[in-house]
């Protein structure tokens, strides 16, 4: 933990990459880190190449002082990025070594240090009450004392971009200060997150030809362009660019670590991690999107699982052709995968990739594909989804293509019936009757709901003859009343998610009774399972 330069990125010291998720990402609502969080935090971080992680601020919250501690004692082993510890310049009327927030960040003992400093005169003067020549000397004096103990300098210019609008030469005190004093880097801050990329991008580069300073920036997103600004900024001079994983951060969040570095290293040829990082981005990205107890965004820019999915099927024409024709980069290089989505709007060619997506070749069987494209639309229209059931598609293309599925049991009847009793509890008491293995066999068992009790009668009946089932388990169930059906006249629509520990699937139902739904998707989801095992 003792390095101040970013290691094994091509770019090296010449461009920055830094990560504040442990203490701007933390202040999205929703997220609490504990310590031990932190630290696989910024393991992954580490990981992934990122050149700087800012892991909070010591001394001013205890959980932050204790993560410092703990990484100080080698419970954090740093192989590329240099840890950063953030505060702030000393308060006015005291010095800097006698200021114990900035004390602090030298217990810390990172390397690198960012001070925050207001650089709007009216924060300088309605929030910080002290006049500019004294807020000038807090960072002066406080970046000296930190660089004279040995410990590398940003500075975070706090509300810069309105500041510079509202008093130019304030702004540019406030730089200048940090920078004669020995800052390293001066980091613009768009604080309110009000920027947008055009306006930002002419600051940016007005500041680098009055100062020649080195710039950084940060963007937050409450206009929704937090990573264009971004990059926008980067393409206007700058060489530092502060983000936080996933775009997490207060209100409506930071700039997005992977969206942007998507960007830096695809469209501007930037190459701002080590060899062969952009490839993990996809898989950092969900890691850290379950550290903080948030599911991933499907829809996130490069590394969401929908960012290479195609529905339409004049996409899936041209992908057939050509994959680059509908995906503006190869998936492959953020570690993503592209996929097909076969809806009612699905086209033989939207269906053909999805069959050979499944391991289901259609190709030059197009009678094949005929009559599973006209199965599917019908299906879609009385409700069926497979967009997000592939292991029900599966089964429909595999029997379409002549190589159907054998199903390792047949059902010759079920009953589930509903138990109110005294104590108010409701049980329910599903019977399943199957033919499995040669026998006839007979089940009955108890559950908290009627599918609940239907699972459980199954498998009771079904494991001594399936030695794999006791390894198959209801990872998620999902149920959606169909719209067209009202009252309890509704057509539902089941999607069972199921998993053996090593992978997971989806199944679908639909029928206007719930159980039968749920039948049909536990059905399916049991003959997918069987297809796997040897």
């Amino acid at each position: 933990m003792t390095r101040k330069e970013p290691a094994d990125t091509p770019l090296g010291d010449a461009f920055h990459l830094y990560d504040t998720t442990l203490r701007d990402g933390a202040q999205r609502e929703g997220i609490s880190y504990s310590v031990q969080d932190k630290l696989a935090v910024a393991r992954l971080l580490d990981e992934l190449g990122v050149g700087f992680i800012e892991g909070g601020w010591p001394g001013a919250l205890p959980k932050d002082t204790e993560f410092f501690a703990r990484a100080a004692k080698g419970e954090l082993k740093l192989r590329h990025a240099a840890l950063v510890a953030f505060g702030a310049t000393r308060k006015a009327g005291t010095t800097a070594d006698a200021d114990p927030q900035v004390r602090a960040l030298l217990d810390s003992e990172a390397p690198v240090v960012t001070l925050v400093a207001k650089s709007d005169l009216r924060h300088i003067e309605r929030a910080l009450r002290v006049d500019v020549d004294e807020a000038c000397a807090m960072v002066k004096d406080t970046v000296e004392f930190l660089t004279g103990e040995g410990r590398r300098v940003f500075l975070d210019a706090e509300h810069f971009f309105d500041g510079y609008a509202h008093s130019p030469e304030t702004s540019l005190r406030v730089l200048d200060a940090a920078a004669h004093a020995g800052a390293d880097v001066l980091v613009l801050c768009d604080t309110n997150g009000g920027q947008l990329p055009l306006g930002l991008a002419e600051t940016v580069r007005d500041i680098k030809e009055k100062t020649g300073f080195r710039l950084g920036i940060h963007c937050q997103d409450d206009t929704s362009c937090a990573v264009a600004n971004s990059v926008a900024a980067v393409q206007a001079g700058v060489t530092h660019v502060q983000c936080t994983a996933n775009g997490y951060g207060e209100r409506a969040g930071n700039a997005d670590l992977f969206a942007v570095t998507g960007n830096l290293v695809t469209k501007l040829g930037l190459d701002v991690l080590p060899t062969g990082g952009a490839a993990e981005l996809t898989r950092v990205s969900h890691a850290l999107a379950e550290i903080a107890n948030l599911a991933p965004y499907t829809h996130q820019a490069y590394v969401g699982a929908s960012a290479f999915a195609h529905k339409a099927g004049l996409h899936a024409s041209a992908i057939k052709v050509d994959p680059l024709l509908y995906n503006h980069i190869d998936p492959s290089s953020v570690g993503n995968d592209m996929r097909v989505l076969v809806t009612e709007m699905a086209g033989r060619a939207s269906l053909e990739l999805k069959g050979r997506e499944l391991g289901v070749d259609l190709a030059g069987r197009p009678e094949a594909l005929s009559n599973a494209l006209t199965k599917v639309k019908r299906l879609e229209a009385e409700g069926w989804s497979f967009e997000a059931a592939d292991a029900s598609l599966e089964l429909l293309l595999r029997q379409e293509a002549d190589v159907p599925a054998e199903a390792p049991f047949a059902l010759e009847s079920y009953r589930v019936v509903l138990d109110h009793r005294s104590d108010g509890e409701v049980m329910a008491e599903a019977t399943v009757k199957v033919h499995v293995g040669g026998e006839r066999v007979i089940a009955t068992a108890e559950g908290i709901g009627p599918v609940h009790a239907l699972d459980a009668a199954l498998r009771k009946a079904l494991s001594p003859h399936l030695s794999w089932l006791d390894s198959v388990e209801l990872a998620d169930y999902k149920v959606r009343i169909l719209q067209g059906h009202p009252g309890t006249d509704a057509v539902t629509r089941v999607l069972v998610e199921s998993t053996d520990g090593e992978r997971e699937w989806t199944t679908v139902g639909v029928h206007g009774n719930i159980v039968e739904a749920s039948w049909l998707a536990l059905c399916d989801a049991l003959v997918h399972k069987s297809t796997t095992v040897a």
